[in-house]
């Protein structure tokens, strides 16, 4: 592919293209050109050439993403590599302000010694960037009670597609917004959309899902709440701006935690588990499904890993509570037991750090197996983000086994069940010539028993070119011109991350990373994104691969 920009800040090296052309998830896509902007003047001056060429940006930070919004066919713009860093906690307000290219886990490590932390805290919190986990609104295991991402903004800063740098700050009814704000967009979107999102309030809030999390399209319903436009900007997945920084509210560590493993019989329990549990305000309830604790058996995981798990389990429950003191904290999952144990087969209770370590050993175990898969077995994220109520989570973990066994292919499925969110990987077998389009059966499939469950098909990890065009079927055709609109004001080039969020009609399984019809790359980079899959390293700089000849 030819780039149709030539600018000294957008690079055409193949082995550079090659090099960002895959991240988390099913995707490789060559982009056109990279870009690796190192101040705010890059970034105008990137924006400015691509809006002229009518090429598209896509913003990346760590690749992380799974359905496919950190890799595209126009410009890759990586915002992690050069750009200037900041990181400062301020104790006594209980915040930080943070570049976009700092990690969770910094940011973790900074506001331990205060004795703070942020709560939400994805699985990819080694690598995954401030900017990205805005951008998708990340959750993670504590979201059950501390929120996503969303809820722990304060302010960010954004470059919009007019190229103009300003701050959307919180402050209750209506955008506070700062004297430098960017006036381009938010003037179009205030004075063409707002009154059309205002108007149509009733059919926004009847249509969005209501479920504890969702990431699919535009925050409508969050902005009807809040009046506050950076509630648009966050899980947008850089499709209307370009978060550069952000002020966070911190939370403080709580002195005491205990934990549960909790094993089921029936999915039937499912349910009813989870609300006596969330009742309880727990910070943490995972699910491990029978698929998962197979393929622990089968794939040679220490037997210390699921030691005392009952042969008949079909579901494991893994709790955690934090408290501000010890008693409570004990108490509390006293308290877990006494309601659980007439669904249970067994309850093991962790009251000790040590002892929490080893019930939440059984929840990690499952990554070298994956990562160790043989050359004829791969790891697919197709259905990994569905997210429904949680009345209904058994039933859609039902539905999945059942889609997945009427195609013949292999799944492990686990999540949040606190929040309803279920992940699923599949492992197709790559020599058998129908994968992919058994694949894309499950995909449909599945995705519609989670909109007809009243859920989402994406809870956490946002839509991505994977699952934009299941927008549609999610929320109808007039929600739909309302994210147009949003686009439009905030973008009307669309030059940010086009495809993702409003993409086309068609199959989303194609451009993979796997099989006959991948893009060649060379094989050296080839095996090192395959390195960075299997071994969740992230944090490797592309540029680096690209020149390691």
């Amino acid at each position: 592919m030819t780039c149709p920009v030539n600018h000294p800040l957008i690079h055409t090296d193949p082995r550079l293209r090659a090099a960002y052309s895959e991240g988390a998830g099913i995707y490789r896509i060559v982009p056109a050109g990279v870009s690796i902007p190192s101040s705010l003047a890059d970034l105008r001056e990137i924006i400015s050439a691509a809006g002229a060429a009518g090429i598209g940006l896509i913003p990346r930070g760590a690749g992380s993403g799974i359905p496919g919004n950190a890799v595209g066919s126009g410009v890759l713009l990586d915002l992690r590599e050069r750009m200037p860093r900041r990181l400062e906690v301020d104790s006594a307000s209980r915040a930080a302000i943070t570049s976009s290219n700092i990690t969770q886990a910094e940011l973790t490590r900074a506001a331990l010694s205060h004795g703070l932390r942020l709560p939400p805290d994805p699985s990819s919190s080694g690598w995954a960037t401030l900017g990205g986990m805005v951008s998708t609104n990340a959750s993670g295991p504590h979201t059950v009670r501390y929120g996503p991402t969303r809820a722990w903004v304060e302010a960010l800063e954004l470059v919009t597609a007019d190229g103009e740098v300003g701050w959307l700050e919180r402050g209750g009814k209506g955008a506070k917004i700062r004297a430098h704000s960017p006036p381009g967009a938010l003037m179009r979107f205030q004075r063409d959309v707002a009154p059309e999102l205002l108007a149509a309030s009733d059919n926004i809030m009847a249509r969005f899902p209501r479920t504890r999390k969702n990431t699919a399209g535009y925050a409508l319903d969050q902005w009807l709440a809040s009046h506050d436009d950076l509630d648009l900007i966050i899980g947008a997945e850089g499709t209307l701006g370009l978060v550069t920084t952000i002020l966070w509210k911190l939370d403080r560590i709580p002195a005491a935690r205990s934990g549960l493993r909790i094993c089921l019989q029936s999915l039937d329990h499912l349910e009813e588990a989870v609300r006596l549990l969330v009742a309880l305000e727990p910070s943490a309830v995972e699910l491990l499904d029978r698929t998962f604790l197979d393929l622990l058996e089968q794939g040679g995981a220490p037997a210390e890993a699921f030691a005392g798990v009952p042969a008949g389990s079909e579901a494991v429950l893994l709790v955690e509570f934090e408290r501000g003191q010890a008693r409570s904290a004990r108490g509390v999952a006293g308290d877990a037991v006494r309601a659980l144990k007439h669904l249970a087969l067994d309850v093991t209770a962790a009251l000790t750090s040590e002892e929490e370590k080893r019930l939440w050993a059984m929840r990690q175990a499952a990554s070298p197996i994956l990562a160790g898969l043989p050359a004829g077995r791969r790891s697919m994220q197709v259905v990994e983000d569905g997210c429904v109520p949680l009345p209904k989570l058994g039933e859609y973990v039902r539905a999945v086994r059942g889609s997945a066994r009427d195609h013949d292919l292999t799944v492990v499925i686990f999540g949040h069940a606190g929040d309803g969110n279920v992940h699923v990987n599949v492992l197709p077998e790559l020599a058998q010539p129908d994968w992919p389009d058994r694949l894309e059966a499950l995909f449909r499939e599945v995705s519609d028993a989670a909109i007809r469950l009243g859920g989402t098909v994406s809870g956490e990890h946002g839509d991505g070119r994977l699952r934009a065009p299941l927008l549609e079927r999610l929320y109808g055709p007039a929600i739909m011109r309302l994210f147009r609109l949003v686009k439009t004001a905030f973008d009307p080039l669309g030059i940010f991350n086009p495809g993702v969020k409003l993409g086309g009609e068609g199959s989303s399984i194609r451009q993979l990373k796997v099989g006959d019809a991948a893009a060649p790359i060379p094989a050296d980079i080839a095996t090192a994104l395959r390195e960075i899959e299997r071994t969740g390293g992230y944090a490797q700089s592309r540029v680096e691969i690209a020149e390691k000849r």
